[in-house]
């Protein structure tokens, strides 16, 4: 009876505590967890910093009025600007003037014989008229702007030759020649494979361009790159030929820097220089243009 009474009786109820603690496996098994919790909340986050990079790089198109830039078209260029030939109509009513009007025209052209000699003057030149003193360019009355060509400043920032080449390449730059002997234009594209010559007229080819004329390694490249396709240079300086697709990404990239520098209401008659700089593209691959400096024709002026 008191060896019954000894014995030690276990409930259904009761648990092992030795079995509920944990053991190596059971704190490896959970520190592998965490990190894979914590590897897949990193993912998640990159994730979302790409596809908000993405939509940010999508920048919104900014709708740019065209730039009309005054032109002299085929007229000789001068200091003021030829009379206009008078029209049929005109010449009809200038026959047989009345008393009263000839009066007039000979009393105003009195009046302004001072200011007519004080042009001639300064043309330094009275058989060939005053010719125009509009800049080169399609004939045409425009804004008072500084046109594009002189107006922007593209930099490329290459290690050697080819890596120049591809960004010509990425952007759809030609190379080219214009002068000398020869009427047509003298052009050299796929500059990173094997450059190709074409000749074109230069009347035809109504894109932007740009001439090399500071010295450097750049301008360099560009004569080798003509030369190598077989174009004969001599005095001829090299010149960039940009398609209207990429004209269009450095306008609307002018445009932007404009907003965030200097106003929202874009004025592009502000301007006097922007300064592009040739980058790998901040997403995916190739390259983009960024603006590194913007400078305004009225510093003091916002």
């Amino acid at each position: 009876m008191n060896k019954a009474s000894n014995t030690k009786i276990t409930s259904v109820f009761e648990v092992d505590e030795s079995s509920m603690r944990a053991n190596s496996v059971d704190r490896v098994s959970s520190l592998l967890t965490s990190l894979l919790v914590l590897v897949g909340i990193a993912v998640a986050l990159l994730g979302l910093l790409f596809f908000l990079r993405m939509a940010s790089s999508n920048a919104e198109v900014i709708q740019l009025e065209p730039e009309r830039i005054s032109g002299r078209g085929d007229n000789a260029p001068g200091f003021e600007r030829d009379f206009d030939p008078p029209t049929p109509d005109e010449v009809e009513q200038l026959n047989e003037p009345a008393m009263e009007s000839t009066l007039q025209m000979v009393s105003e052209a009195i009046n302004n014989i001072s200011d007519v000699m004080e042009s001639l003057e300064s043309a330094n030149s009275s058989a060939n008229g005053r010719g125009d003193s509009r800049q080169a360019g399609p004939e045409g009355e425009g804004d008072d702007l500084v046109p594009r060509h002189e107006r922007w400043d593209l930099k490329f920032q290459a290690r050697d030759k080819r890596g120049y080449a591809v960004q010509l390449d990425f952007f759809k730059i030609e190379l080219g020649a214009y002068g000398g002997t020869s009427p047509n234009v003298d052009y050299v594209s796929n500059l990173a494979s094997q450059p190709t010559k074409r000749t074109g007229s230069p009347k035809a080819d109504k894109r932007l361009y740009f001439l090399s004329i500071t010295e450097g390694v750049l301008k360099q490249y560009d004569k080798q790159f003509l030369q190598s396709a077989g174009v004969n240079l001599g005095s001829r300086p090299p010149i960039k030929f940009i398609p209207p697709e990429t004209e269009e990404l450095l306008a609307q990239a002018e445009a932007r820097y404009y907003k965030e520098k200097r106003n929202p209401n874009i004025r592009i008659a502000e301007i006097a220089k922007t300064v592009f700089e040739c980058r790998p593209a901040s997403v995916g691959k190739g390259f983009e243009f960024v603006v590194v400096d913007q400078r305004y024709r009225n510093a003091g002026k916002k």
